[in-house]
């Protein structure tokens, strides 16, 4: 059998899959929060008010309902992308204006995410200033949401293209190892982004002041000493510019470490409280679980690297994706863009293996935090920021094997008390 036929078959049979899968999973979770968003479960009901579960239970069902119209447009993008003659067309356009040669490899990339952005951007749109402000947790204004996308363009250009012509360069240079040696560029590219991030990318969205609160201040100080860890200083970032969301989180290496609050974080939580959330972050250094994440991602792209060297030589690869290529010239942005599109309707179906294993890590941390700090302050940290965050406390089980990082609020509680 023709092998561009079967690829043609494989893809389509995989993308029908994969949208029927992510629609039943939703559906799932649909009827499930709304089957029990009547009454507050049982080892909540002191701590959570109707109110507050009912709003958790509409935010979440409003997310999930636009997501459905998500799944739609994403299933019709891909297929007008590849099938229907997209790319090919983006292609021809581009060899047609620059002739062949790295200018028109980078405008293809170039095009394709440019109009990728465009077509999310009406959805994007409303996911902020529709569904986040009618939950009242958007603070972006239209002037600052314009800032943001034009910084994030600009330092996407400025970081992006580099490594795009380098990645491009070694695809037609490096011979047939070129994958090892564009993933060894990824990997530094990764780590010099990890480093720069703190000083220089997220100052231009964000105002990192430090943290004023001298009693808070010496307790993490104490926490973090008697844990054997140390921090270049303690910030608080004015996430409610944007969103009434809150978090915390490490930046840097090493001793460069910096320990950022929420601005959010801090009006929601006490001083035990935060103490505890910072034990939860200190859980996850002390395991290595951001070290053994960037191991697997830096392992999984370098299989996925290996995988694309095998592809990008094969015609069917194109054909079948309803690409014609340049079987006398370069094709690899066109390998590269068609893998970016393919392969994540397969890795999908293996995502439950990485999001049990992060489930996992939030519960080693949390024995941590336990044995660090005060267990009754984690648990009611925890159970603040559920319901200031609106999430929902009765996830359907599937739903969360699938896309949960973070385990349910019922499932970390009881470990807890166990």
């Amino acid at each position: 059998m023709n092998p561009s036929f079967l690829m043609t078959l494989a893809f389509a049979g995989v993308l029908v899959a994969n949208l029927l899968t992510k629609l039943w999973l939703a559906s799932r979770q649909i009827r499930h929060v709304a089957t029990h968003q009547h009454e507050v479960p049982a080892a909540f009901a002191q701590t959570i008010s109707l109110d507050a579960h009912q709003k958790a239970a509409h935010y979440t069902l409003t997310k999930l309902r636009v997501g459905l119209i998500d799944l739609a447009l994403d299933a019709v993008t891909l297929l007008a992308w590849t099938l229907m003659g997209g790319l090919d067309w983006l292609n021809q356009l581009t060899l047609a204006a620059l002739g062949e040669g790295m200018a028109q490899q980078i405008a293809l990339v170039m095009g394709f995410t440019l109009i990728g952005g465009l077509m999310g951007l009406p959805l994007s749109l409303y996911q902020t200033f529709g569904i986040e402000q009618r939950f009242g947790f958007n603070h972006t204004t239209w002037r600052l949401w314009l800032s943001d996308l034009v910084k994030g363009v600009l330092v996407g250009l400025i970081l992006g293209l580099p490594i795009l012509w380098l990645v491009l360069w070694l695809m037609q240079a490096g011979g047939n190892l070129w994958w090892f040696y564009a993933w060894i560029a990824l990997v530094l590219y990764q780590l010099f982004v990890m480093w720069i991030a703190p000083n220089f990318i997220m100052p231009l969205f964000n105002k990192f002041t430090p943290l004023e609160d001298a009693t808070l201040k010496e307790r993490v100080s104490a926490l973090m000493s008697r844990s054997g860890f140390t921090a270049k200083g303690f910030f608080v970032m004015d996430g409610s510019r944007r969103s009434a969301h809150s978090n915390a989180f490490f930046t840097g290496f090493g001793a460069a470490k910096r320990v950022v609050f929420f601005d959010t974080l801090l009006e929601q939580l006490n001083a035990d409280e935060m103490e505890a959330v910072l034990a939860h972050e200190l859980g996850h250094f002390k395991h290595r679980h951001i070290l053994k994440m960037m191991l697997t991602s830096f392992t999984v792209s370098l299989l996925g690297l290996a995988l694309l060297g095998g592809l990008s030589q094969q015609v069917w690869f194109y054909t079948g994706l309803g690409v014609a290529p340049n079987l006398t010239g370069n094709n690899s942005a066109l390998a590269l863009l068609l893998f970016m599109l393919v392969l994540p309707l397969f890795t999908f179906f293996i995502s439950p293996l990485s999001a049990r294993r992060s489930r996992r890590f939030e519960f080693e941390a949390d024995a941590y935090a336990v044995a660090n700090s005060q267990a009754a302050a984690l648990r009611s940290a925890l159970l603040k920021l559920y319901q200031d965050n609106a999430s929902t406390l009765t996830p359907d089980p599937l739903y969360v094997a699938f896309y949960y990082s973070h385990p349910p609020a019922s499932q970390r509680l009881a470990r807890m008390s166990a």
